[in-house]
């Protein structure tokens, strides 16, 4: 094989960032790294791309390999690249990220690599930097939920006001009022009421709805207006 004359040689490393929703929290899928240095402790699913393979396949490979999840969707969110940040071999890595409904997958997940699920605000200390990509990935989702119905991909088809707005705290990380939300949330006109509820969580109970799909995908952008500040979560 040619090689480049007088060029050094970087690996290239792929990090998946699997965050999942399993109805009431949002939470991250970690692994306990297999290899030295630093095996044992808490990672993302990483592993390096092989001569063969594009990136997609190579975090198809990687996250199916140490978890057993496979089918899911990964977005690619960028390339991390601090000379410092393997103290092996300088390392590039790029990283995916995907946001998962937990009940879904969770008979294909395997036990082989410990993968196991964190509630994103009391996940243990991760290797390397992928405290920083986790972070980072958060930002994107956020942004990502602004723009695109991904988060009622999360929820079954009938949920629960209660339920829409746990997953809105979960990603945006605050706390929304009860009564300010349902009015705002309604007021888009974009869920229909249904005659059940749902009486788990109390004697009461609460209504389910379902979302109009026709009415969502033309104007899902209603949902941005029960966002307080937007702007300010995004950052």
């Amino acid at each position: 094989m040619n090689r480049y004359p007088g060029e050094t040689r970087t690996l290239i490393a792929v990090d998946c960032i699997i965050f999942g929703f399993d109805g009431s929290d949002i939470k991250l899928l970690l692994i306990q790294r297999g290899l030295k240095p630093e095996k044992g402790k808490w990672s993302l699913m990483g592993g390096f791309l092989q001569p063969n393979e594009d990136l997609q396949q190579a975090a198809d490979r990687i996250l199916k390999k140490l978890t057993g999840l496979e089918g899911v969707y990964m977005e690619q969110m960028r390339a991390f690249g601090d000379p410092q940040r393997d103290p092996v071999e300088r390392t590039l890595s790029v990283a995916y990220f995907a946001l998962i409904d937990i009940h879904r997958y969770e008979k294909q997940l395997s036990a082989d690599y410990h993968a196991e699920w964190f509630h994103v605000k009391s996940m243990p200390e991760l290797i390397f930097d992928h405290k920083e990509m986790v972070e980072i990935a958060k930002k994107q989702l956020r942004y990502k939920a602004s723009l695109h119905p991904i988060l009622f991909e999360l929820l079954p088809p009938r949920f629960t006001i209660p339920q829409l707005q746990m997953l809105y705290e979960g990603i945006y990380d605050t706390n929304f009022d009860n009564r300010n939300f349902s009015r705002k949330v309604l007021s888009t006109e974009l869920l229909v009421k249904q005659k059940e509820k749902d009486k788990s969580g109390s004697k009461k109970g609460a209504y389910f709805y379902r979302l109009d799909k026709r009415k969502y995908k033309a104007n899902f952008h209603a949902f941005l207006n029960f966002i307080p500040n937007p702007d300010k979560l995004l950052l």
